[in-house]
C-alpha cells in the first residue's frame, strides 16, 4: 500500500505552468500540503532561506518532512519531484511496468526540454517583451508549432501520451492550458484538443490548476493587455 503523508508537505509555489504540474499532482494524490506562496515578480525566490530549497532561485520547490528514512528532503526542478512524488506514493508513474515507464520518462523529459522552453520564449515576445521584435517572435512561433504537432501526432496513437494518465500529461496540461498564449488554435490539433478536454475535466487538475494567491490576478507575468487580447484572436 501507498504511504500515508501525516505531516503537510511544503510546496514553495508560484501560479506558473511549472508550478501548477506540483499541485495537479497533489490534488490527483490527494496528500495534505501547506502552499508558501513565492511572488517570483516581487523576486522572493531569491531570499536566503528559498535559495536552500532551490539553488537555481526557480520555482516550485518541495519539502518533504517525511521523506526517506524518515528525514526531511528539499526537492527543486518540476519534472523530478512529480518523479518523487510518483515513486513515494506508487500512482501516475508506472514503476512495475518497464516499457510503460519508458513512455512516461521520454514524454515527461520531451515537456521539460522541448514542451516548455520554447513555449516560455513565446510567452515573453508575444506578450511581455517592451516591442514587437518579428524575428524573435516568429522563431520560437516555428518551435511552438512543432512541438504542437509532436504532441497531436502521439496523441493519435494513444489516449493518454504514456498510455496511461500519467505524471507525463500532468507535466504538459498546464503549458498547453496557455495555448492563446502560443497563439494556438488547438482546432488546429484535433487530438490535443481531445485530450486537453479529457484532462481539463478531472477534477483535480481543476482544483490544482486553480491554486493561485489570494488577490493574485492569473496574468502569467509580465503581460501588455493588448498584446494578450490580440495573441487570443
Amino acid at each position: 500500500m501507498p504511504p500515508t503523508q501525516e505531516k503537510p508537505l511544503e510546496l514553495y509555489y508560484w501560479s506558473t505552468p511549472n508550478g501548477r504540474k506540483i499541485t495537479i499532482m497533489l490534488e490527483e494524490l490527494g496528500v495534505p500540503y501547506n502552499v508558501n506562496f513565492v511572488a517570483i515578480g516581487k523576486r522572493e525566490q531569491f531570499t536566503p532561506e528559498y535559495t536552500k530549497i532551490s539553488p537555481q532561485n526557480q520555482i516550485p520547490g518541495l519539502v518533504d518532512p517525511e521523506g526517506p528514512e524518515g528525514k526531511s528532503v528539499a526537492l527543486f526542478e518540476s519534472g523530478a519531484i512529480l518523479m518523487y512524488l510518483g515513486r513515494k506514493f506508487g500512482r501516475f508513474y508506472p514503476l512495475g511496468d518497464e516499457m510503460a515507464r519508458i513512455a512516461v520518462e521520454t514524454w515527461l523529459m520531451w515537456q521539460m526540454g522541448d514542451f516548455g522552453p520554447p513555449l516560455g520564449q513565446a510567452h515573453h515576445y508575444n506578450l511581455a517583451a517592451p516591442a514587437e521584435i518579428p524575428y524573435s517572435i516568429e522563431r520560437f512561433g516555428k518551435a511552438v508549432h512543432r512541438s504542437y504537432r509532436t504532441l497531436d501526432g502521439r496523441l493519435g496513437e494513444v489516449e493518454y501520451v504514456g498510455g496511461d494518465y500519467s505524471i507525463a500529461d500532468i507535466a504538459i496540461y498546464p503549458w498547453a492550458a496557455r495555448f492563446e498564449r502560443h497563439r494556438v488554435d488547438l482546432d488546429d490539433y484535433p487530438n490535443v484538443k481531445r485530450w486537453f478536454e479529457a484532462v481539463g475535466a478531472r477534477p483535480a487538475v481543476q482544483q490544482g490548476m486553480a491554486v493561485m494567491k489570494p488577490g493574485h490576478v492569473d496574468g502569467g507575468g509580465t503581460v501588455n493587455p493588448e498584446r494578450l487580447k490580440a495573441a487570443s484572436g
